[in-house]
């Protein structure tokens, strides 16, 4: 399917590998040129000249941590009019509730809630002005289905997904969308192992594979596919929605 998306300008935050990078590929396989982000400066190099070898589209690399606000005035220095945001950012370490510190709220809500509304903020106006815009969010299916631990993640992304539900319906007439893509156990560096050719799995990862309704973990490449038909301009009368990306995890008939 051509997406409709050759030539877009985008800016894919955390994208040097994982699901980020499953996004900036697909939406370079789209056509679309890019600002890529990751705190890894070598990594993200590496992404960066994969992406422009194998799509032949152009790739600016911005390293550092996307909730800075001096990176974020990298990133729309680098693209001034962005018609797809794709905000992503690791989320906080397991940490027990009684253990959490002040600190740790805080650092874990500027992360995950904080720097993509201002990134919103950023690149709105100027979306709607022109007439085009795709915003997605990667959150986290604990936004449904809350994991004892990543308390502050869920949190986080669950205060950031009731944020934007009013803003979406504001500019879904200027053909700007609003999505959020959850994802459940993908076969990224935080969850590695169950799934790999050649890897012998241990008796958790069996049962943790036994839980998925699919049977597998999902890989990077297929979400960011999904990540790039909420960019496409296919997906014009579709915003404010939530869509687990779980392989079925998540049971629910509405």
């Amino acid at each position: 399917m051509d997406l409709g998306i050759r030539g877009k300008k985008a800016i894919v935050c955390a994208s040097s590998k994982g699901l980020g990078r499953g996004c900036a590929m697909a939406l370079a396989e789209a056509g679309c040129d890019l600002v890529v982000n990751g705190r890894d400066a070598k990594t993200l190099a590496a992404t960066a000249a994969q992406i422009r070898d194998r799509f032949g589209v152009t790739v600016t690399e911005v390293p550092g941590d996307v909730s800075k606000p001096e990176i974020q005035k990298a990133l729309l220095a680098a693209c001034p009019q962005p018609d797809i945001l794709v905000n992503n950012n690791g989320g906080p370490p397991f940490r027990k509730f009684a253990d959490l510190t002040r600190e740790q709220i805080l650092a874990g809500v500027t992360n995950n809630m904080i720097a993509p509304i201002e990134l919103i903020q950023a690149v709105l106006v100027g979306m709607a002005e022109r007439g085009f815009g795709r915003i997605v969010n990667i959150t986290s299916l604990s936004v449904y289905m809350p994991i004892p631990g990543l308390d502050v993640s869920s949190g986080a992304r669950a205060g950031l997904t009731s944020f934007l539900a009013g803003v979406a319906r504001t500019v879904a007439d200027k053909n700007v969308t609003i999505n959020n893509l959850l994802p459940g156990k993908l076969d990224t560096e935080r969850l590695r192992g169950a799934n790999r050719a050649g890897h012998q799995m241990t008796e958790d990862e069996k049962k943790m594979l036994a839980d998925i309704p699919a049977k597998r973990l999902g890989t990077p490449e297929e979400f960011g596919q999904i990540c790039a038909f909420f960019c496409s301009v296919h997906a014009g009368y579709l915003t404010g929605q939530n869509i687990p990306v779980d392989g079925g995890s998540y049971v629910s008939a509405f």
